[in-house]
């Protein structure tokens, strides 16, 4: 269906709250390293109670590994800085989604190497800074798969 990938997540909950989205949707998650926890931190599991067995979890060592195996795929990075709402674009399965660590969001350089119009933003009061990692992410996965009727959901 999608992957969404995670440029160096630092804060365990978030991980596993979108670990138990994946799970839910279908979505195969890639975390880049480094990570700001490890796979068996307590909170990362307990945000993603037992649905880390039901979630496609794949970690990459750095983040051209992880796009040299989604090679082809459009990719959308999903970003405050970006200048497409999400909601104005047509998304189709394969899509992937990246989205940065928490504190800082996408680095200025992998932000440029998307397309602009693959830059995303997510609509927000002026004057706030973002909305939390797992908040954007499902948001943006729930809007693709919407637009697609929910394939394979109940």
């Amino acid at each position: 269906m999608f992957d969404l990938v995670l440029y160096q997540p630092e804060i365990p909950p978030n991980t596993g709250n979108i670990i138990r989205l994946c799970a839910n949707t279908g979505t195969r998650l890639h975390l880049v390293e480094p990570l700001g926890f490890t796979l068996e931190d307590r909170y990362l599991r307990r945000a993603g109670l037992d649905y880390h067995e039901m979630a496609c979890v794949t970690v990459h060592r750095d983040l051209a590994s992880c796009m040299s195996g989604l090679m082809g795929r459009r990719l959308f990075a999903v970003s405050t800085r970006g200048r497409t709402a999400h909601a104005a674009v047509a998304f189709t399965a394969g899509d992937v989604f990246l989205l940065g660590p928490e504190t800082a969001g996408l680095p200025a350089d992998v932000l440029a190497a998307v397309p602009p119009q693959r830059a995303l933003r997510i609509p927000m009061q002026p004057g706030n800074r973002s909305l939390n990692l797992s908040n954007a992410a499902a948001v943006v996965v729930y809007e693709a798969w919407r637009q697609l009727g929910f394939p394979g959901g109940a």
